[in-house]
């Protein structure tokens, strides 16, 4: 695949990365407007499309500071089908009513698209991670917790009060039973395909 070239619109995505209140300011006044639009014309109010934009807004900064998120096309079109597709989703969610789309606001972009959707289906992983981690018991989630904020494994053990090699086993049994977990899901075969 050949290098892709780095949109000037990244500044947005940067600018999340350090709260820069100017930059966030800017998201809301240029592309939120739009965002709340579509969402209104498509059963949806005010509230629920700040709910959207918030979670989009997590899910951006999520990407951008765990795979080093480089954009490569405009900021509106990648923010909106995020958008757009997380509202689908909801919609999806809490059908029992028939959806009515208007397929009139849509961005178009074939690099957008591959984005958003790039970053949905890393939102929805992390969700599944976050949903399977929870039902590991306190201690492995005590010592992965620990894992992820201290490098050193010497450190968590210390910190644990356990030994070494007590550590590093149990971590791996944790990261097994975990990885188990995830693997048995049914929303883990839905993300693969």
């Amino acid at each position: 695949m050949s290098e892709k070239k780095i949109h000037e619109d990244q500044k947005y995505i940067d600018g999340l990365l350090k709260n820069n209140s100017f930059i966030i300011q800017a998201i809301y006044d240029k592309f939120v407007p739009k965002v709340v639009n579509y969402i209104k014309q498509n059963s949806g109010d005010s509230d629920k499309a700040q709910d959207i934009i918030q979670d989009t807004l997590i899910t951006i900064y999520n990407q951008a500071s765990e795979k080093k998120l480089q954009l490569t096309c405009p900021f509106d079109a990648y923010f909106f089908l995020l958008c757009k597709r997380k509202w689908l989703n909801e919609l999806k969610k809490s059908s029992n009513k028939e959806v009515t789309i208007n397929e009139a606001v849509l961005s178009k972009g074939d690099e957008a698209q591959e984005l958003a959707f790039e970053t949905s289906v890393f939102g929805e992983k992390q969700a599944l991670f976050t949903e399977m981690f929870q039902k590991l018991g306190t201690a492995c989630k005590d010592l992965l917790t620990a894992t992820f904020k201290i490098k050193s494994m010497e450190e968590v053990a210390k910190s644990l009060g356990v030994t070494y090699a007590y550590a590093r086993k149990k971590k791996s049994l944790c990261i097994g039973k975990l990885t188990e977990l995830v693997q048995k899901s049914p929303k883990f075969n839905q993300l693969n395909n």
